[in-house]
C-alpha cells in the first residue's frame, strides 16, 4: 500500500472491516478494504485504510468498534 495511506482498523473478521468502511464512508472519509485472509484455511487479518490525512479523525471515529 502506498505510504501516503495509513492502517486504521484490523480484525479477522470481513464483516467488521466492511462496517469500519461504511462508518468512514458516511463520516466522508474514504476508505479501502485489504483481506489478507487465507482464502484455503481462512486465517489472517482484513485491515482497513486510509489517506495518512484522514488517519487521527478516522481512528476517533473507530474507537468503539474497536471496544477502546
Amino acid at each position: 500500500m502506498d505510504e501516503n495511506w495509513k492502517e486504521v482498523f484490523s480484525t479477522a473478521q470481513s464483516w467488521q472491516a466492511e462496517m469500519a468502511k461504511q462508518v468512514l464512508e458516511e463520516n466522508g472519509i474514504a476508505a479501502v478494504v485489504i483481506n489478507r485472509k487465507d482464502s484455503s484455511y481462512l486465517f489472517g487479518e482484513v485491515s482497513v485504510y486510509v489517506e495518512k490525512s484522514n488517519e487521527e479523525k478516522a481512528s476517533e471515529l473507530l474507537k468503539e468498534l474497536k471496544g477502546e
